[in-house]
This record gives structure tokens, sequence and C-alpha cells, in this order.
């Protein structure tokens, strides 16, 4: 799901971008703290890391989340705009760029001018192209296999600077936090529903064909071993049309 991290506007009517003084600081990264932190919906979560990197962080004019998985497959599941998506789009399919180098070298990397950027030859040229001026990546979050950086994009050269790098590694540290207390709540969540699932699917054998709950529970695991069909999808499909997805086995003795 790409969804696009909404601007907040400032007192002239103009979104607020780049930053901003040093004395607020400190109190806009806790109340973006204490929003994170309430908010367990893992795609909400990353649209209020885009929002707040673009407002806070000198020099961001837009913004983005990559997860890597594998160090093959980049996804952007929240960007600020179009234009991130295009260019995280371009990193996966050329193999190279700041957000892979973020992810799994180095913390932070600044690129302060594309056109003149060697290290990825051919990301850089596409970049440009693409309208990418300068780009700043930090790493958000190691998990596994599955890395995140938070990309910012400035709408010049050299828009970043040693200020937007002690921001951003600030506001990844609050963000990278909340995101892995959302994906543990996310999928605590799912945990509990495939457990219903699973039981009701149980209760509906155990009516049908007269069975105890451990016997239930042996028929669905066999159906779905010999049908290479997860037990959660089988339970699901059970209980939603009230068949099974594969023939029912003997009864378990």
């Amino acid at each position: 799901m790409n969804t696009d991290a909404s601007q907040t506007d400032g007192p002239s009517g103009q979104p607020e971008q780049g930053g901003s003084g040093s004395g607020g600081l400190a109190t806009q990264l806790s109340d973006l703290a204490r929003e994170l932190q309430h908010e367990h919906d893992p795609d909400r979560v990353l649209a209020g890391i885009v929002q707040a990197a673009v407002q806070l962080i000198p020099g961001a004019a837009d913004a983005s989340i990559s997860v890597v998985t594998g160090r093959k497959k980049i996804d952007s599941p929240v960007a600020s705009g179009d234009l991130p998506r295009r260019v995280d789009a371009l990193q996966s399919t050329s193999g190279q760029g700041p957000c892979l180098d973020a992810a799994y070298e180095d913390r932070i990397v600044r690129v302060p001018d594309l056109s003149s950027e060697t290290r990825w030859p051919a990301f850089s040229r596409g970049a440009v192209e693409l309208g990418a001026r300068s780009m700043l990546s930090i790493q958000l979050f190691v998990e596994g296999d599955r890395l995140g950086a938070l990309n910012l994009y400035g709408a010049s050269p050299n828009a970043f600077d040693l200020e937007s790098e002690q921001i951003g590694l600030l506001v990844a540290a609050h963000a990278a936090v909340a995101f892995a207390d959302s994906q543990k709540i996310s999928q605590l969540n799912e945990a509990l529903v495939s457990r219903q699932l699973i039981g009701q699917a149980e209760g509906i054998l155990m009516e049908r064909y007269k069975l105890t709950a451990q016997q239930a529970f042996l028929v669905l695991s066999r159906a779905s071993t010999t049908s290479n069909t997860k037990l959660r999808e089988v339970a699901e499909n059970l209980t939603s049309s009230g068949e099974m997805s594969t023939e029912i086995p003997p009864r378990p003795k």
C-alpha cells in the first residue's frame, strides 16, 4: 500500500519544510514520539515519520521510507510525493544507491550533488533525469533480512548539511522505536485472528464429524500439509464457505 504523507501548513498557509529552530526541536520530537506511540497501524506510523522528516530536517523537500528485503527488493510503503517513489524504484532496478548503502553498510549517507556523484553512476544519472538534486539516507531499522532507510530529497544541490544529519538521526531514532512497536502489535493481532479462525474451523469439524478438539486440529493440519496451504487459509476457507480446500482426511485414531 502506497501512502502520501500529508504536510502541515505553517503560519503563512504554505507547507512547512526543512527543519525548525533548535529551541523547539526537542519538543517536536517528543510530540512525534507520543503520537507514534499511540498509533498501532504500521502504515500510519510510516506516514507520520515521513511527514515529520519533511517538517523537521533542514533541506528536506521530500521524503520516503524504503524497506529492503534480501538485498534485492526495495519497496517504498510511504512517500511524500511521486519523485521519492520514482527515485526509490530506480535504486531497486539499478541495484545501487544511497538507500542501499545506508541500509547495509553506512548508517547515514549524504549525497551533496547527484549530477556529479560517482559512487553510483547508473543510479545518479537516472535520478537527475527524474528531477532529484541531492539526497540524505539514514538507516531506520534492521530486522533479519529486512532493512529500512529514511530517504530525504533536496530541491537543490547541497541541500543537506551536518545539522540535517544530526536532526535526521534523531528523527530516525524516534521513528524506528515506534515502527518496531507497531509491527509487534500488528503481528500480535494477526496471531490472535489466526487463532480465532482455527478455533472456529475446529468447532465446525467437531460438530459435523463428531471429533474431539485435538482430532479436529489434526484434520486441519493434515489438510494444510496435503494441499500445501497455510493452516490459517484452510481454516478461513472452511469458516467462510463451509467447505475444506481439500477432501477431509480419514478420521484420526
